[in-house]
């Protein structure tokens, strides 16, 4: 993804999934309505000169020269960690997925239609009265029978009932679920004609192991302020002896994040390659009683899953057995509160944000209400939404127009793959196999999701959102065994972002993010194609980078390279994961370039098909200048200017540690390695980006 279902890779950091959304989890740091406009005026078309820091050597620093007058202008609004060109088009997208949705809820359309459903949970939401008096009614039934759980048999029960399709193996920011383990159902690793069960590790509440290992003094403080989290929302509940009882919780997660893999390892398709029968999980992972734990998840007659992490499964199941049963009914307490506490009375929504929007985002203020509405509808019946957002912010002019430049951009990389010196015959003739049969979906989907089944209800926002969660798992199993829809989207027409699915061997690029700045049809071609040209070259590299590659054209995970040609592109990867474990955001915190590798390799490809398509677009013909810079520079500019991006120390520091993109500054500093930007600006050396020749990484 530019920002990241199947294990999909986006060009950023996608909405949170369907249970964070549900239960509150969608806070102020993700990225949302910017303070002001990342654009130039309605009436000017091109790239920004406005935001430019001209007095920035862009051999120094691409991103300030590209955004720095912006960064200097720009305020960060309260209830925000970071703003940028992304947020400003979600700020876009929401107003419009606002409009829809109270023209529903203001309409009182028919019962049992979809408009009727938008209309229903949008107001339960918005009800906070009923909220304030419901207190923790809609949960009580659920926390006694936690309560009465005797033994490791009732407890197996009542986590595999826990058990919800809320994880992504692809999908780098969402590899673990909050439940002890998390459902993914996707095509088949090796029959990628039908849906398979992955299982991927999960347990915990915070953002990811290293919240709960690092020793740094930053993390030491972030603890103690979660343990006392932990009690107060406990203590919101009515529990007695609520810190004792928040220490066991933290001492369990704890344990749990120790069996737990790095993103990084998380990223190996191959190591994750471990097809288990359900009868052999007793074996594999003692401690669990797996047989229960199916049943109560409506699997006792799956036969197989995909482990995406064994060796977490071996140590979570370990813990089961060897912790107090005491210390596991706390946990399930504690994190059943939690999950629900955006939809419970004000004071558990206060104290949720308090550490998780303040204490790990900076941000100060939680977002409107309405907003927070919008996410959870978006969340639920998001392609409800979508159809009627598609028909009328989405013209099929705007649609043709994407479409050409998808179409200049693969055949740029078809021209790349063929003049590849490194790369033999064979690996060529598969590497143009997957272009050939490549599905990319423009602005909206073919098929709509169906909500048939989904039941609403006006006045109870936990119980419709509960349902929800319910309803996509059981879609979710129904699916196991059937064929595959190869072009299924991911993502709704309203979401700024576009994705990678490979095991679809398919492209996503919803309606939302081919607006302006990023996709303007009076913009010359050379800001396009810097612009939403990096992003479409992005994503269709996504199909050869780390994981992409080990992928053949089917989907299916097969090694299709020689072996020379593989240790080429395995010594070309290493060094562009050195390249950016060079970069400290913070003295204490580097990035991490293997954890960060394949997006970093999308955005080097991406550029440079983009550049190449640019090329061929202009047909031999001059590019038009801009206030005094040519059509190279322009394309450069328009590509440093989408990451325009402003945000606070706790959320970039969240991001360095939980995400597979680098920080924007990072991004907007891909250019070093592209020899058409040497020429551009005549960088010399000297310069702090500068890289000789034989240093920049080219991989495709």
């Amino acid at each position: 993804m530019i920002f990241s279902n199947n294990k999909i890779r986006t060009i950023q950091m996608t909405r949170s999934a369907l249970l964070l959304a549900c239960c509150g989890l969608l806070l102020a740091f993700t990225m949302s309505a910017a303070a002001q406009s990342t654009t130039q005026p309605a009436n000017q078309h091109g790239i920004a000169i406005s935001h430019m820091d001209r007095s920035v050597n862009p051999g120094d620093d691409f991103f300030l020269y590209t955004n720095g007058a912006w960064l200097r202008t720009t305020e960060l609004p309260a209830d925000r960690a970071r703003i940028g060109v992304f947020s400003q088009l979600d700020d876009i997208s929401s107003k419009r997925t606002s409009g829809i949705i109270e023209e529903a809820a203001k309409s009182n359309p028919a019962a049992g239609t979809e408009a009727r459903k938008i209309a229903d949970l949008y107001n339960s939401y918005m009800d906070e009265k009923a909220i304030e008096a419901a207190g923790l009614t809609p949960i009580k039934a659920q926390l006694d029978v936690i309560a009465a759980i005797q033994n490791k048999h009732q407890l197996a029960h009542e986590l595999g009932k826990t058990l919800r399709a809320d994880v992504d193996a692809l999908n780098n920011t969402n590899f673990h679920t909050s439940n002890l383990f998390g459902l993914w159902v996707a095509p088949g690793f090796h029959d990628s004609g039908h849906y398979a069960a992955y299982l991927l590790q999960g347990g915990l509440m915070l953002p990811d192991r290293e919240y709960y290992l690092a020793k740094s003094e930053h993390m030491l403080k972030v603890r103690e302020r979660y343990l006392a989290h932990v009690a107060a929302i406990l203590k919101l509940a009515g529990y007695d002896k609520p810190e004792e009882r928040a220490k066991s919780v933290l001492a369990l997660e704890t344990a749990i994040a120790e069996k737990h893999w790095t993103l990084a390892e998380d990223d190996d398709t191959l190591k994750a390659d471990n097809m288990w029968m359900r009868v052999e999980f007793l074996q594999k992972a003692p401690g669990l009683d797996w047989p229960e734990y199916f049943r109560a998840a409506g699997l006792a007659h799956q036969k197989s899953f995909t482990v995406w992490q064994p060796s977490a499964f071996v140590g979570e199941a370990a813990l089961v057995n060897s912790q107090p049963l005491e210390s596991w009914k706390n946990w399930l307490a504690y994190h059943l509160i939690e999950q629900s506490a955006g939809m419970l009375p004000k004071a558990f929504a206060d104290e949720r944000f308090d550490f998780f929007g303040k204490t790990l985002s900076g941000t100060t203020q939680q977002r409107p209400r309405w907003q927070r509405g919008v996410a959870v509808v978006n969340g639920v019946l998001g392609d409800a939404v979508g159809k009627i957002y598609a028909e009328r912010y989405f013209t099929p002019e705007a649609k043709q127009r994407a479409q050409e430049m998808v179409s200049n951009i693969i055949a740029a990389f078809r021209k790349r793959i063929d003049a590849l010196d490194w790369m033999a015959p064979a690996t060529k003739a598969e590497a143009q196999a997957k272009l050939n049969t490549l599905y990319v979906g423009i602005g909206y989907p073919e098929t709509w999701r169906s909500y048939d089944g989904l039941e609403i209800k006006p006045d109870d926002i936990l119980g419709n959102l509960q349902r929800a969660n319910l309803f996509v798992y059981r879609r979710e199993v129904r699916r196991l065994g059937s064929a595959v829809d190869k072009k299924e989207w991911s993502m709704e027409p309203q979401t700024v972002n576009a994705v990678n699915l490979p095991l679809q061997n398919a492209l996503s690029f919803p309606a939302a993010i081919l607006q302006p700045p990023f996709f303007d049809a009076e913009a010359p071609a050379a800001a396009n194609y810097g612009a939403i040209g990096s992003i479409i070259g992005h994503e269709i590299s996504h199909t050869f980078d780390t994981e992409g590659s080990t992928f053949d054209s089917t989907g299916a995970l097969r090694n299709w390279w020689t072996k020379a040609d593989l240790d080429h592109f395995g010594q070309a990867t290493k060094r562009l994961a050195e390249q950016y474990s060079s970069y400290h955001p913070f003295p204490d915190l580097a990035v991490n370039g293997e954890q960060t590798l394949a997006e970093n390799i999308a955005d080097v490809a991406g550029i440079s098909a983009a550049y190449d398509g640019y090329c061929a677009s202009l047909k031999g013909k001059p590019a038009p200048a801009q206030d005094g810079f040519d059509g190279d520079q322009q394309f450069f500019i328009a590509f440093g200017q989408n990451w325009a991006s402003k945000g606070r120390e706790a959320a970039l520091r969240q991001q360095v540690l939980t995400d597979g993109h680098s920080p924007a500054q990072y991004r907007a500093a891909t250019v070093r390695n592209i020899d058409a930007w040497y020429a551009a600006f005549s960088i010399k050396e000297g310069g702090k980006l500068f890289l000789a020749p034989t240093e920049r990484v080219r991989i495709w």
